[in-house]
């Protein structure tokens, strides 16, 4: 699915782990759940993804884009507060408020025109910020890549997602979809830098995303 790309390709990736620690002690549940999961996009959301991207005018993805992006900063926001980052949440408040307003609901990021550039926070890197270890590596059937930590802190970041609020049933599953069918759709060109085992590369690429993302880039260099 598209969970299974979605973080894999926005930090330099090494081809090979250097951990001194098994990054992956369930891989042999992780490997069978990875490859249902792969399955699945494969013949089902990858080949939407791509007829969206076909038929939908740039500008029309452009704006679905940022209309799901602005969403996304409540989020961002809530995060930024439980991890103490005023600055970050002022940042982030006030994206909210200029691309709902001026930037119609955000179908248009005048935010990033204004030089406020968008974070990218969630509960999981919250409690990593405060200390809460990652434990092992888990493929979660539909989710794709997580860990423990952040498995479990999937549900908390549901409290600022708008589909919990969302009655009419239809539309909750009209925005989720679409919304899905974006994210995908946006990682359809970054799949030719997959090379060698395809599990090992996204595993690999998932883990240091998600070290880079909770010490906000401040990791050691291994080159």
């Amino acid at each position: 699915m598209a969970c299974v790309l979605a973080t894999a390709f926005l930090v330099p990736v090494a081809a090979q782990a250097a951990d001194e620690v098994n990054p992956d002690p369930w891989a042999g549940f992780n490997r069978p759940v990875f490859k249902f999961n792969d399955t699945v996009d494969t013949y089902t959301l990858k080949p939407l993804a791509q007829g969206y991207q076909k038929i939908t005018p740039q500008f029309v993805q452009d704006g679905v884009h940022n209309f799901f992006q602005n969403i996304g900063d409540v989020t961002n926001l809530a995060n930024d507060i439980f991890q103490a980052k005023p600055r970050a949440a002022g940042i982030d408040t006030a994206r909210l408020i200029f691309n709902t307003t001026f930037g119609l609901l955000g179908v248009i990021d005048v935010g990033t025109k204004m030089g406020l550039q968008r974070n990218d926070e969630d509960f999981g890197q919250t409690l990593g910020y405060w200390g809460v270890s990652s434990g092992p590596y888990l493929v979660l059937p539909f989710f794709g890549p997580s860990t423990v930590r952040d498995a479990f802190a999937k549900y908390p970041d549901t409290y600022t997602a708008p589909y919990r609020y969302v009655n009419d049933v239809p539309v909750r599953n009209t925005a989720f979809g679409i919304n899905l069918l974006d994210t995908r759709a946006n990682l359809l060109s970054s799949e030719k830098l997959i090379n060698g085992d395809r599990y090992t590369f996204v595993r690999n690429a998932f883990l240091q995303n998600r070290e880079f993302k909770v010490k906000d880039g401040q990791v050691k260099d291994d080159f």
